[in-house]
């Protein structure tokens, strides 16, 4: 994967996050999806990982995203925000990355 994609990559999570931030202070079950997907994530791609590592998990993410949050944090109409949640929790997880800078 080039920088190119990683950049593009960490620009839709910069902005499912703020999508999700605004959504979240109306529906706090939210958070509960987003701790679905980190659970999975952290199986996918450990504690320790590059950017790289975490946009190539991103590539296939709303498979296993959606059977994740299906299976424990599932509530009303949740399927409509799996892409905030996907875009957020990546953002976020991305400051854990080896070479992440802000």
């Amino acid at each position: 994967m080039d920088a190119v994609a990683i950049k593009l990559a960490r620009s839709e999570w910069a902005e499912g996050s703020r999508r999700f931030d605004e959504a979240v202070r109306a529906d706090r079950r939210l958070l509960d999806a987003s701790d679905a997907v980190i659970d999975e994530l952290r199986r996918r791609v450990g504690q320790t990982f590059t950017l790289e590592e975490l946009a190539a998990a991103y590539e296939t993410a709303e498979h296993w995203a959606y059977a994740a949050v299906a299976d424990h944090a599932a509530f009303p109409g949740w399927p409509r925000w799996l892409t905030d949640v996907l875009d957020a929790t990546f953002h976020h997880y991305a400051r854990g990355a080896t070479d992440y800078a802000p």
